[in-house]
């Protein structure tokens, strides 16, 4: 008899034959993350007719997923003050749940003290279906996403998980300690109430983070799909959308897209006129009225902590194109242009130094340039370091030889990050950011719908690692692609494909090439303009998205260690050896967290435990 050994790995089956009487069978079968069933706690409130457990907020839980054998008394939630965590409470009823609703009531603390009921959020975790893979981690079927308030009433499927997003927000008055309250739970014929303990920890995360973050962002669309026309409401709209990056610690390249600076040249600054100024009297007239008091509400009310500033005749361009400098008629090579260009570099440089903003600001004026524009780049940096020196000069790339000493901000593409390069520019000055956006994909830590939760995370700790002090991501809110869904009056449901299409000039009209599930889109239009058609305008703010929450708390799991380092460096002499050892190590990640770029946790335990320890520590230092 003819012996086969079979191997199956996902969808991949390997036989291989020999010679022998025997016949034997190896399988190895990848099961996509959604399937674990290994984590959650049973209620004790949970029934044969209505299942009931809870899981950390780092799980992606699948709709057939069977509930825990392990038991717990309590949803748990621990949070600094002005901080915000979540779990999970999931339900499965065995026959159909109609008219379902929850809600939290107020936590009672400590000596008295109180978390308000309105601390404690409850949204409805919703389930996008997959069809197309964006590579061997993902499967096809229902995957969680996104997060739409819990309004009103809904029916539940019999024999499917429904998964509710807790969410508690910490005041920054609030007493340590732990509070005790419910989530109450009612349908017809049915109520429950899901006991709820928030711990909170004896300190205060900052409005404003340290981690720098930049994120692309598209009024248009919010305009578009939710039929946003006139100026005050669309001013409404998007304080709702700002209020939303903020509570998730994300800073928008444009934080004042209404509200531009107003640039006035005078008459004659222009190379076709009948009689051009002379050079030193193309001085353009700046009018920061407008920005100012944008921008004053985002970094003072919402601690955004950076912004993108343009620079007019700057050219600039991508990989695939590029355009030349060029302002008001003049070429680079002429005195105009250059006294024009410089003209305007110091003085807007000169207004960041006058209102303290220029730590935050950023130049970011061409994007992932091939080795043929390297020269391009290099003169428009030299041209940029001469007029403002110190405006900070972003790229997104990774430190190449024929770059050295453009850009004094590197951002690099998360696998293509080179430590050893990178320290010696840090030796210079130079910092760092990275950026996920349409690659990498699986092994290493990605944005898409269809991977685990905990990668958004763990890219947090990975950049703590490596000294990254900011991410980019190059879209939040792309909902459709104008090549997958050409017709401008039907674009893409993002609700009922997650894809994330190619768009741009290297997608033909029609044509649908996939970059990724949810890839360019964190945050969703309201339900209600779900199809960009609603009867009216949506004056409502953005639905969040599982992957959002865990860049909110990768970030804020960052800040924990910022504050430990810190705290260490003040008061660690007060420690004895022992101690001071022991909390110093916190400070390193640790291997059950992410051993390497592509070896990391899909359990968010190891990663609550080590919070938890850093947490401890720094409540024991500022006892000190």
């Amino acid at each position: 008899m003819r012996a086969f050994c079979l191997a199956v790995v996902g969808c991949l089956l390997v036989a291989e034959s020999a010679a022998a009487d025997d016949f034997s069978a190896q399988v190895s079968l990848q099961v996509a993350d959604i399937h674990n069933p290994s984590y959650g706690e049973r209620l004790p409130i949970s029934t044969d007719e209505v299942g009931l457990w809870w899981a950390s907020s780092g799980w992606k839980i699948g709709r057939i997923q069977p509930a825990p054998m392990a038991e717990g008394a309590a949803v748990r939630i621990q949070a600094a003050r002005n901080e915000a965590e979540a779990a999970q409470v999931v339900l499965r009823p065995r026959e159909a749940l109609k008219g379902f609703a929850a809600k939290a009531e107020a936590l009672q603390g400590p000596a008295g003290a109180v978390l308000p009921d309105d601390a404690v959020e409850v949204l409805k975790v919703r389930y996008l279906l997959v069809t197309r893979p964006t590579d061997h981690t993902g499967t096809v079927g229902p995957w969680p996403d996104p997060l739409p308030p819990l309004n009103g009433s809904m029916d539940l499927e019999p024999g499917k998980n429904q998964p509710l997003w807790i969410r508690v927000t910490v005041p920054k008055g609030a007493k340590p300690g732990v509070y005790k309250g419910a989530i109450h739970l009612v349908a017809e014929n049915y109520a429950a109430a899901v006991p709820l303990e928030v711990e909170v920890f004896d300190f205060t995360l900052p409005d404003r983070m340290t981690c720098q973050t930049a994120f692309g962002f598209s009024p248009g669309e919010v305009w578009q799909y939710q039929k946003v026309a006139k100026p005050d409401d669309r001013r409404a709209v998007l304080e709702k959308y700002w209020a939303n990056f903020a509570a998730h610690h994300i800073s928008p390249y444009d934080p004042a897209p209404m509200d531009p600076i107003r640039i006035t040249w005078p008459k004659n600054a222009y190379a076709d006129a009948k009689e051009p100024l002379p050079p030193e009297r193309i001085v353009p007239e700046i009018d920061f009225s407008a920005w100012d008091a944008a921008m004053t509400r985002a970094i003072d009310h919402y601690g955004f902590n950076s912004f993108r500033v343009n620079i007019p005749g700057m050219g600039g361009g991508t990989y695939h194109a590029r355009h030349e400098p060029n302002l008001h008629g003049y070429t680079e090579d002429t005195p105009e242009y250059r006294a024009a260009f410089t003209n305007y570099c110091r003085a807007l440089e000169a207004h960041l130094k006058e209102k303290g903003w220029l730590p935050y600001a950023y130049v970011y004026w061409f994007d992932e340039p091939d080795p043929q524009d390297y020269p391009f780049v290099m003169n428009g940096f030299a041209k940029l370091k001469a007029a403002a020196p110190d405006l900070t000069r972003m790229l997104t790339e990774q430190v190449e030889p024929g770059l050295v000493g453009g850009p004094n901000l590197w951002c690099t593409l998360s696998d293509r990050y080179d430590h050893a390069r990178a320290e010696e520019r840090r030796v210079h000055g130079d910092r760092f950011w990275w950026y996920v956006c349409t690659g990498p994909k699986a092994p290493y830590c990605t944005l898409f719908i269809d991977h685990p939760a905990t990668e958004l995370r763990v890219w947090l700790w990975q950049a703590w690692q490596r000294k990254i002090d900011g991410i980019l991501v190059w879209r939040a809110n792309y909902w459709t692609s104008s090549a997958a869904y050409p017709d401008a009056d039907r674009p893409q449901n993002p609700y009922e494909d997650p894809m994330g299409w190619t768009s741009g000039y290297s997608t033909p009209k029609g044509v649908k090439r996939p970059w990724g599930n949810g890839d360019g889109r964190f945050i969703y239009p309201p339900e209600a303009a779900a199809d960009a058609h609603p009867p009216g305008p949506v004056l409502d703010g953005p639905v969040d998205s599982i992957r959002w929450e865990m860049l909110r708390d990768g970030i804020e799991d960052y800040e924990y260690l910022v504050l430990l380092r810190r705290l260490v460096k003040e008061k660690g002499e007060r420690l004895d050896a022992t101690k001071r050892t022991e909390f110093t190590a916190l400070l390193e990640v640790p291997a059950e967290i992410t051993k390497d770029m592509t070896t990391f946790t899909k359990d968010p335990a190891p990663i609550e435990r080590r919070r938890h320890a850093v947490a401890r520590a720094i409540e024991t230092l500022r006892s000190l």
